[in-house]
Protein backbone atom coordinates (compact mmCIF):
# COMPACT_ATOMS: atom_id res chain seq x y z
CA UNK A 1 0.00 0.00 0.00
CA UNK A 2 1.08 3.85 -0.64
CA UNK A 3 1.98 5.94 1.40
CA UNK A 4 0.15 9.34 2.21
CA UNK A 5 3.14 11.17 0.59
CA UNK A 6 3.00 9.73 -2.64
CA UNK A 7 -1.16 9.86 -2.74
CA UNK A 8 -3.39 12.51 -2.94
CA UNK A 9 -6.81 12.60 -2.44
CA UNK A 10 -8.91 15.20 -4.81
CA UNK A 11 -12.62 16.91 -4.26
CA UNK A 12 -13.35 16.69 -8.15
CA UNK A 13 -15.85 19.31 -9.82
CA UNK A 14 -16.94 20.59 -13.12
CA UNK A 15 -16.39 24.25 -14.18
CA UNK A 16 -17.52 25.00 -17.73
CA UNK A 17 -15.80 22.25 -19.84
CA UNK A 18 -13.22 21.41 -18.01
CA UNK A 19 -12.72 19.30 -14.66
CA UNK A 20 -11.07 20.50 -11.73
CA UNK A 21 -9.59 19.05 -8.56
CA UNK A 22 -8.10 20.83 -5.44
CA UNK A 23 -6.84 18.62 -2.20
CA UNK A 24 -9.59 16.97 0.03
CA UNK A 25 -7.65 18.60 2.79
CA UNK A 26 -8.92 21.93 1.77
CA UNK A 27 -12.12 21.06 1.72
CA UNK A 28 -14.54 21.89 4.63
CA UNK A 29 -18.03 20.75 2.88
CA UNK A 30 -20.17 20.56 -0.37
CA UNK A 31 -23.59 22.64 -0.08
CA UNK A 32 -26.02 22.98 -2.45
CA UNK A 33 -26.72 25.96 -4.49
CA UNK A 34 -28.47 28.92 -2.72
CA UNK A 35 -29.15 32.32 -2.87
CA UNK A 36 -26.38 34.33 -2.72
CA UNK A 37 -26.58 37.93 -1.21
CA UNK A 38 -24.90 40.48 -3.57
CA UNK A 39 -22.31 42.99 -2.12
CA UNK A 40 -21.96 46.50 -3.14
CA UNK A 41 -18.11 47.34 -4.26
CA UNK A 42 -17.00 43.61 -3.95
CA UNK A 43 -14.30 42.40 -6.49
CA UNK A 44 -15.60 41.07 -9.42
CA UNK A 45 -15.39 37.78 -9.08
CA UNK A 46 -17.50 38.53 -5.72
CA UNK A 47 -20.52 37.19 -6.34
CA UNK A 48 -21.44 38.14 -2.61
CA UNK A 49 -22.20 35.92 0.62
CA UNK A 50 -24.22 33.16 2.27
CA UNK A 51 -25.29 32.79 5.22
CA UNK A 52 -24.22 29.31 6.44
CA UNK A 53 -25.54 27.79 9.72
CA UNK A 54 -24.96 31.14 11.24
CA UNK A 55 -21.60 31.87 9.83
CA UNK A 56 -21.31 34.43 6.77
CA UNK A 57 -18.76 33.42 3.77
CA UNK A 58 -17.63 34.91 1.09
CA UNK A 59 -18.86 33.44 -2.39
CA UNK A 60 -16.08 33.58 -5.23
CA UNK A 61 -17.26 32.94 -9.00
CA UNK A 62 -14.17 31.25 -10.55
CA UNK A 63 -15.89 31.20 -14.06
CA UNK A 64 -15.44 35.13 -13.82
CA UNK A 65 -12.28 34.85 -12.61
CA UNK A 66 -11.15 32.41 -15.07
CA UNK A 67 -13.06 33.99 -17.40
CA UNK A 68 -15.13 30.87 -18.20
CA UNK A 69 -18.50 29.75 -19.53
CA UNK A 70 -20.74 28.85 -17.19
CA UNK A 71 -21.67 24.77 -18.01
CA UNK A 72 -24.37 24.55 -20.03
CA UNK A 73 -28.00 24.03 -18.23
CA UNK A 74 -29.17 19.88 -18.23
CA UNK A 75 -32.58 19.00 -16.27
CA UNK A 76 -30.40 18.11 -12.95
CA UNK A 77 -28.25 21.28 -13.17
CA UNK A 78 -29.99 23.16 -9.64
CA UNK A 79 -29.24 19.40 -8.28
CA UNK A 80 -25.75 19.25 -9.12
CA UNK A 81 -24.87 22.85 -9.10
CA UNK A 82 -23.58 24.09 -5.16
CA UNK A 83 -20.95 25.79 -3.84
CA UNK A 84 -17.48 24.17 -2.20
CA UNK A 85 -16.54 25.65 1.04
CA UNK A 86 -12.60 25.82 0.91
CA UNK A 87 -10.12 27.10 4.09
CA UNK A 88 -7.80 29.05 2.96
CA UNK A 89 -5.34 30.25 5.02
CA UNK A 90 -7.78 29.86 8.03
CA UNK A 91 -10.40 31.20 6.27
CA UNK A 92 -13.85 29.89 5.04
CA UNK A 93 -14.49 30.60 1.26
CA UNK A 94 -17.12 29.22 -1.11
CA UNK A 95 -16.80 28.70 -4.49
CA UNK A 96 -19.25 28.37 -7.08
CA UNK A 97 -19.12 24.73 -9.28
CA UNK A 98 -21.34 23.53 -12.15
CA UNK A 99 -21.56 19.93 -10.94
CA UNK A 100 -19.63 17.66 -7.96
CA UNK A 101 -17.87 14.84 -9.78
CA UNK A 102 -16.11 12.73 -7.19
CA UNK A 103 -13.71 11.97 -4.82
CA UNK A 104 -10.00 10.76 -6.81
CA UNK A 105 -7.02 9.28 -4.97
CA UNK A 106 -4.23 10.34 -7.62
CA UNK A 107 -0.20 9.40 -7.29
CA UNK A 108 1.20 12.60 -6.88
CA UNK A 109 3.87 11.11 -9.72
CA UNK A 110 0.66 11.06 -12.38
CA UNK A 111 0.42 15.42 -11.37
CA UNK A 112 2.64 16.62 -14.52
CA UNK A 113 3.16 20.44 -14.97
CA UNK A 114 0.48 22.39 -16.46
CA UNK A 115 0.89 23.71 -19.82
CA UNK A 116 1.76 27.63 -20.15
CA UNK A 117 -2.09 28.45 -20.84
CA UNK A 118 -4.67 25.87 -20.71
CA UNK A 119 -8.55 26.99 -21.18
CA UNK A 120 -7.76 30.52 -20.08
CA UNK A 121 -6.48 29.91 -17.18
CA UNK A 122 -3.17 31.21 -15.81
CA UNK A 123 -0.75 28.30 -14.94
CA UNK A 124 -0.05 30.76 -11.46
CA UNK A 125 -3.80 28.94 -10.12
CA UNK A 126 -2.41 25.42 -11.42
CA UNK A 127 -0.85 22.74 -9.34
CA UNK A 128 -0.63 20.20 -12.29
CA UNK A 129 -3.01 18.40 -14.76
CA UNK A 130 -3.64 14.42 -14.41
CA UNK A 131 -3.71 13.04 -18.19
CA UNK A 132 -7.48 10.91 -18.02
CA UNK A 133 -9.83 8.81 -20.44
CA UNK A 134 -11.48 12.16 -20.92
CA UNK A 135 -9.45 14.46 -20.84
CA UNK A 136 -7.64 16.67 -18.51
CA UNK A 137 -8.19 16.58 -14.36
CA UNK A 138 -6.66 20.06 -13.52
CA UNK A 139 -5.23 20.69 -10.32
CA UNK A 140 -6.20 24.02 -8.52
CA UNK A 141 -3.62 25.45 -5.93
CA UNK A 142 -6.21 27.12 -4.15
CA UNK A 143 -3.40 29.21 -1.94
CA UNK A 144 -2.53 31.03 -5.35
CA UNK A 145 -6.17 31.81 -6.31
CA UNK A 146 -5.97 35.28 -4.83
CA UNK A 147 -2.61 37.33 -3.57
CA UNK A 148 -2.77 38.30 0.31
CA UNK A 149 -4.41 42.08 -0.77
CA UNK A 150 -7.01 40.15 -2.68
CA UNK A 151 -7.66 37.87 -0.09
CA UNK A 152 -7.80 40.58 2.51
CA UNK A 153 -10.41 41.84 0.81
CA UNK A 154 -12.66 39.21 0.55
CA UNK A 155 -12.04 37.92 4.19
CA UNK A 156 -13.41 41.73 5.04
CA UNK A 157 -16.85 41.16 3.19
CA UNK A 158 -17.58 39.16 5.73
Amino acid sequence: MASEETQLQLVTFQLGDELYGVDIMDVKEIVKLQSVRVIPNAPYYVEGIINLRGEIIPIIALHKRFRLQVAANTEDADYESGFIILNIENNKIGIIIDKVARVVTVKREEIKEPPQMLSGIGTEYIEGVIREEQGYLIVLNIRKLFNPKELQKIIDIQ
